[in-house]
């Protein structure tokens, strides 16, 4: 059966995680977070994932903001840098992260040649909500899903069950996109077709699902939807 949708996380695939921290250091006075926002970015990135795997595992499920605000609390502390100005700050741009060049085109592409496209993103719909505006990407998704309908965050199962039950279609029509490796296997390991979004040329981990194909970008997309 070919494929006729296409799914996409949004964090770090659509959506520049690092802006926030980047945008932020550009500001007035903002010496110390310049000298190392992006080991910040990077350490608020990898304790939102790890705080995210945790809670799933636990049954300890909290909403993705707080998450988020979680891991930026450990960032800073680990940065010794004590600003409730720059905390606030640095959420709110969370709220206004741009999508990646090359992102637009790809979902206009997509659209325009008949694919249903969508977010499945362990953001919290709010979250969502903002970037999707802020980015202008609205018009090209038919739909946008959040972890937070069924209350876990993904690798698990009943994440990529969403899919399917908000979409009404079947694994094999899937074209699911992610630029998270561990993603991308689960999304295989589910029965999707998949690729992974290597920006970082990072190796391929060692888990049970392995993407079937790999980009440094997003721009192949479109054209890989329609030959599977």
């Amino acid at each position: 059966m070919p494929v006729t949708t296409c799914v996409f996380d949004a964090y770090g695939t659509l959506f520049d995680v690092s802006a926030a921290a980047r945008r932020a250091a550009e500001q007035p006075g903002q010496d110390q977070l310049a000298a190392v926002w992006p080991k910040l970015a990077a350490d608020w990135r990898t304790k939102q994932l790890q705080y995210s795997w945790l809670r799933a595992v636990s049954g300890d499920y909290v909403p993705f903001w707080q998450v988020t605000k979680d891991a930026l609390d450990w960032a800073l502390e680990a940065a010794e840098i004590d600003d409730p100005i720059l905390r606030e700050t640095l959420l709110a741009l969370y709220w206004e992260l741009p999508a990646y060049k090359e992102a637009h085109t790809v979902l206009a592409v997509l659209k325009a040649t008949g694919f249903k496209t969508a977010i499945l993103s362990n953001g919290s719909p709010e979250m969502l909500d903002g970037a999707v505006d802020f980015s202008g990407t609205r018009e090209s998704l038919d739909t946008v899903i959040s972890v937070d309908d069924v209350k876990t965050f993904k690798p698990a199962r009943v994440v990529y069950d969403l899919v399917e039950k908000r979409l009404g279609v079947a694994a094999n029509e899937v074209l699911f996109v992610s630029a998270n490796g561990w993603d991308a296997a689960g999304a295989a390991a589910y029965g999707f077709h998949t690729a992974w979004i290597n920006r970082a040329d990072e190796p391929v981990d060692n888990l049970p699902g392995v993407p079937a194909h790999i980009f440094p970008d997003l721009t192949p997309i479109s054209d890989l939807a329609g030959k599977l």
